[in-house]
């Protein structure tokens, strides 16, 4: 999944970075996407591999929250780029006359700027009340990357109020994205209802993301749930799925929103041919 990410994200943004007929908000949300695709396995990945091969088991308590903050807010990232690609196929279908007024740069920073703002606040404060804790003495965290309840779990002393806000943070940006990115679906796909073929093609293309984002979004509860729900979990299930959500959207958003789109198909398979 790693090796699919890298190669798959690495292609989708040469693409739309080589082509200027691909420099539409649309494809550069896009392209925004396989970055962040790009970057989040490389902050967990290499250092999990490097640690089953040749046992550098060991990071500092600074080190691995840095891992974790980057780790937590890509991924916060990917929910966001979601949000703004539908927002972008709303405005381009439902509206289309405001469309250029409504994607270009100073409209869309009014969107953009919050949830940033969004993100960045929830994660840093994520971390810092994870790297404010009281440590015991038996610092060894069972996981195979620095994941937010694993280090919490390590704490001396009550980590209630560490546990509300990593689900206040999940609720406030997962949840929260895939149910706007949910409804924005539906009302595109009810404006499209009655144009026959391209009701159809809108249905299947919502109905696609639709089904990623919740099996994204259950992977991410079933990870965060599994670490606050005392009934005896074997540690491997929790390192699973932790791991999973993150590789998942990775591996399957170029498919799902490169490969899948007729123009980035058309170039990549150019590309391909030619090289």
């Amino acid at each position: 999944m790693f090796v699919v990410s890298l190669s798959a994200n690495s292609l989708l943004l040469y693409v739309v970075v080589s082509q200027r007929s691909l420099h539409s908000p649309m494809y550069v949300l896009i392209a925004g996407m396989a970055c962040v695709d790009v970057c989040l396995p490389l902050f967990f990945v290499p250092g999990m591999l490097f640690s089953f091969l040749f046992e550098w088991r060991g990071i500092s308590l600074i080190g691995c929250l840095v891992q974790i903050y980057f780790v937590h807010l890509l991924g916060a990232f990917q929910s966001t780029l979601l949000l703004l690609m539908a927002l972008d196929r709303y405005f381009a279908i439902c509206v289309p006359l405001y469309y250029h007024q409504r994607m270009a740069l100073p409209g869309f920073l009014r969107f953009v700027i919050p949830l940033v703002v969004r993100n960045v606040l929830l994660v840093a404060l994520v971390v810092i009340l994870a790297g404010s804790l009281p440590f015991c003495s038996v610092n060894v965290i069972n996981h195979c990357f620095c994941e937010h309840m694993a280090l919490v779990e390590l704490a001396c002393g009550s980590t209630a109020v560490n546990s509300v806000l990593g689900l206040t943070s999940v609720f406030c940006i997962s949840v929260v994205d895939f149910f706007f990115i949910t409804t924005s679906y539906v009302v595109i796909f009810s404006s499209a209802l009655g144009s026959g073929k391209s009701g159809m093609k809108a249905l299947h293309t919502c109905v696609t993301h639709i089904v990623v984002m919740t099996v994204s979004l259950t992977l991410i509860l079933v990870a965060f749930l599994s670490y606050r729900i005392r009934n005896g979990l074997p540690a491997w299930f929790r390192v699973f799925f932790s791991t999973l959500y993150l590789l998942f959207s990775s591996c399957f958003n170029p498919i799902i929103y490169g490969i899948r789109t007729t123009e980035i198909r058309q170039h990549i398979l150019k590309t391909l041919s030619c090289s």
